[in-house]
């Protein structure tokens, strides 16, 4: 039903010892150590597991933590501006290191959200007028980039930006600015400033509009010489799932770019759906909203035909899973665990895909020159023989 055959690779492989024999008709053991794809959770328990003042807090968080990295390759680290520096000068610099230090040695893809977005924004900026205002959002730019050299391998550059200038729920410095110079001059502005720090981390134009809006965002970006590394798609499906067709509809219209797609922001709830009248999913407010047990095989359901369509799509890089643990973002039971940390069928299936179909480990034999064809998914490798370990990437 899904070809993988995208996601797969060989190469012949010649083993030798330490002192350069060949070994034949030698048995090897080959262990995936890292898969291309890139699968994927937020951050924010990891920050609170590096910031937390008591042990409790901190064995509540770690056990969350063991279990995201026991599944996951890709972490989004919040880094919005008005949580970073709450006060002008003052940011949350030594904790984010931290997080990205420790993630960083978990061998995972780390991604910063985001340089620059209308929400979260910094609200010290009302007091400048535009022109300081863009000033100060380069600077953040160039600022935080260059800090996470090496430790940040990409970031969200400018959120939601098709709904960016319009944006009336709160004043706010980027909305502000987004109206006085244009959506598309503030995005490449962004764009080329991140670029121009010479990182090489890749650079994401994200968006919760999968309408036809957002293509012509895309449009005009490209036409106006934004380097785009990533397209990324939120897709929060708290009134329902997406559905087969239309998530191959969106694939198939924002792969005609030839950029790459992440599906950075993705929840699917395990409880009652919040109704298709609600325009805003923020103006979903209720006092219990409780995963129960048929939401939970829906949810596991949903989550494995969505996670297997995407894996197949060769435009689909990463796909990222938002709220860890019920009761985030809107009190939704949107988790992969619940509140008390047990997992729910969805969890388990997503590991037991991504740790067991799509990751390569086998024993084979070397045959009489010595030679082997290591065949998987592509991504990172280490071939054990007697007395030698070699590491190897497909």
């Amino acid at each position: 039903m899904y070809d993988l055959k995208h996601r797969k690779s060989s190469k012949i492989i010649e083993i030798r010892d330490k002192a350069g024999n060949l070994l034949k008709n030698t048995p090897v053991t080959i262990r995936q150590t890292r898969q291309d794809f890139l699968v994927g959770i937020n951050g924010f328990d990891v920050m609170q597991y590096v910031t937390s003042k008591t042990e409790t807090e901190k064995a509540f968080f770690e056990d969350r933590v063991k279990k995201e990295l026991a599944v996951f390759n890709y972490f989004t680290l919040p880094m919005y501006w008005g949580m970073y520096e709450p006060e002008e000068g003052k940011t949350r610099k030594e904790d984010c290191v931290k997080a990205t230090r420790f993630l960083k040695a978990n061998n995972v893809f780390l991604k910063g959200h985001p340089l620059c977005w209308h929400t979260v924004c910094a609200d010290w900026l009302l007091q400048y007028d535009d022109e300081t205002i863009l000033e100060k959002q380069i600077n953040r730019i160039h600022r935080e980039v260059n800090d996470f050299k090496g430790l940040i391998d990409a970031w969200d550059v400018i959120n939601e930006t098709v709904i960016m200038p319009e944006f009336d729920k709160y004043d706010n410095g980027i909305t502000r600015i987004c109206k006085k110079y244009g959506r598309i001059p503030l995005i490449k502005t962004v764009f080329d400033e991140a670029a121009s720090c010479g990182t090489g981390t890749r650079l994401v134009l994200n968006d919760f509009n999968v309408s036809d809006k957002y293509e012509k965002v895309i449009e005009e970006c490209l036409e106006a010489g934004v380097k785009i590394d990533i397209i990324g798609i939120q897709s929060h499906q708290h009134q329902g799932y997406w559905g087969k067709e239309k998530l191959l509809g969106v694939i198939e219209r924002f792969s005609k770019f030839g950029i790459p797609i992440h599906f950075t922001e993705n929840t699917m709830v395990s409880g009652t759906l919040i109704p298709n009248d609600i325009e805003d999913l923020n103006d979903w407010q209720v006092e219990d909203w409780p995963t129960t047990e048929d939401g939970e095989a829906r949810q596991c359901e949903e989550m494995e035909e969505m996670y297997r369509i995407l894996f197949a799509a060769p435009a689909v890089q990463a796909v990222t899973w938002w709220d860890f643990a019920d009761g985030a973002w809107l009190g939704a039971p949107s988790g992969l665990i619940r509140k008390d940390g047990t997992e729910k069928p969805a969890y388990r299936k997503l590991k037991q895909m991504v740790h067991e179909e799509w990751t390569t480990n086998y024993e084979v034999m070397t045959d009489q020159q010595g030679m082997l064809l290591l065949e998987g998914f592509k991504g990172d490798y280490i071939i054990s023989a007697p007395g030698q370990t070699i590491q190897v990437s497909l």
